[in-house]
This record gives C-alpha cells, structure tokens and sequence, in this order.
C-alpha cells in the first residue's frame, strides 16, 4: 500500500485528486493538509508517508522552501510538484530541491498513476509538457549568441515592465499570475545573468540592448 499526502490549498484539487485515485486499490490518501505549516505537523506527528503531492504555491511558505524542508528530515519519502504553471526555471528548481517528480494539475488520472508508480520504483517523473518545456529551455541555450541569456516570453515581459518601474504585485496583477511566480521569473533572471539585485539586471539587460 502506498500512503499519500495531498499538501495544497485549493479543496478543489484536493477532491479531484481523491476522485482520481479513489479506486485504485494500492494507493491511500492518508490526509490532505492545506498549509505548509499543516503538512509539517502532521508529517512530525504520524506516521510517515511514501509519496507527497505539493502544490508550489501554498499560502504560508512557496512549495520550493517546503519541498527543501520535507528534503532535510526526509530523505526517502517521494515527493511530486504540482502547479498550474509550466516553466523551465521552476521545474529545475524543484528538482534541485529535492522533489522526484512534476505534474500539471490539468493531468489526467493515468498520469498521475503512473507518476506515482514510475517515482516508487526510483526514476524522475517529469509531465509531457513539463519535458517539452526543459527540451525548449536547452535548444534556446545552444541557440543562444554572444553569450547573452535566452529568456522566454514572460521573462521578457516581466522585464519591460520592471524596467517601467512596476513592482512584482503590479505585475502580478497586470500578468494575472502570483506574487510567487512574478519573483520566481525575477530570481530566474539574476541567475541568468549572474547578478544579485533586481537594479544590477535592469542595468545588465539595457546595456545588452535587451529592453531599451
């Protein structure tokens, strides 16, 4: 028997996850926890599960800290990202973390199936979409000249509006996307281009002649 813990705030997921594995004999929804601070309670207090299901973007504390934290008192327990967004950074970030696999929440019941079976039997599981992504990421980077950072379209649009003096709550709002996501492209960023502040990139990408 395979135990699970659901970790996202959205009941909705967490029911659809519920329906999509309610007949499968070998998998047990153990409990459902809604922040990352729920998650860590139960996690200390009962009994441990094999497979985590975690949304990257929770209320409390972003699904990347939680999946580092779950890491450091957890090495064996398998955990899965999900997350409506489809990005290179973020996928590889997770990974880095500590994390054994990536699903789309749009996924359909067999590929969550096989998500958790295929991490059981210790491969990465990475969606189709989120393999497409990373396979984008590494043609844009041996396409890529003068050594100047490929950067997607969001990272772009980000970007110019950071350079129009918009905080990361404007853009969010203008993007329609998380405060997480908006500052997860921007640290992207300063890693692409090896700088540490949000001014050092903005002076970086005007003198590549990237935004004007």
């Amino acid at each position: 028997m395979i135990k699970i813990l659901i970790i996202d705030d959205h009941p909705l997921v967490i029911d659809g996850i519920k329906t999509m594995l309610k007949d499968e004999s070998q998998l047990h929804i153990e409990a459902a926890a809604k922040t990352a601070k729920e998650a860590l309670t139960f996690l200390d207090n009962t009994t441990p599960v094999d497979v985590i299901l975690l949304d990257i973007n929770l209320p409390d504390i972003d699904g990347l800290r939680l999946c580092e934290l779950i890491r450091e008192k957890n090495k064996t327990v398998k955990i899965i990202g999900l997350t409506y967004v489809n990005e290179a950074g973020i996928i590889t970030q997770l990974i880095r973390k500590g994390a054994n696999g990536y699903l789309l929440k749009n996924m359909e019941r067999e590929e969550l199936i096989d998500a958790i079976y295929s991490i059981m039997d210790g491969t990465i599981y990475l969606s189709k979409a989120a393999n497409e992504k990373i396979l984008q990421q590494l043609q844009n980077f041996n396409l890529q000249q003068n050594n100047i950072p490929a950067l997607t379209r969001r990272e772009k649009e980000i970007l110019q509006l950071l350079s129009e003096g918009m905080t990361s709550t404007e853009i969010a709002s203008r993007l329609y996307l998380s405060n997480y996501t908006v500052d997860t492209h921007r640290k992207n960023m300063l890693q692409k281009f090896n700088v540490h502040n949000t001014q050092s990139l903005m002076n970086v990408v005007r003198e590549l002649g990237i935004i004007s």
